[in-house]
Order: C-alpha cells, then sequence, then structure tokens
C-alpha cells in the first residue's frame, strides 16, 4: 500500500511539473488516502500484535 502511495505521489509530482493541474490534484489526492489507510493499518497491527496469545 505504501507502495502505490508513492507512485501516486510521483505521478502528481511529473503531473505538476507537466501544468496538469487536475491530474496533479486527483493523483496528491490518492495518493494521501492511501498513506493515511497505510499509517492506520500499522498502528493496528502493531497494536494487535503486541497482545498475549489468547487461551
Amino acid at each position: 500500500m505504501l507502495r502505490w502511495a508513492l507512485i501516486f505521489l510521483i505521478v502528481a509530482l511529473v503531473a505538476g511539473a507537466l501544468s496538469l493541474g487536475a491530474v496533479a490534484g486527483t493523483a496528491a489526492w490518492i495518493a494521501k488516502v492511501l498513506f493515511v489507510v497505510f499509517i492506520v493499518l500499522f498502528l493496528v497491527s502493531l497494536v494487535a500484535g503486541r497482545r498475549p496469545p489468547v487461551v
């Protein structure tokens, strides 16, 4: 998921450099959403991994 966020960030940067504002804005928004989802899933996995096993 982090890989896709970075890919969309690169697409947004290239589109911004080529003056394609709508494409750059959309790609940047998608990159932000994917990054937030990645952070949330990462934190959930950290918390879930610290629990002792249920017997």
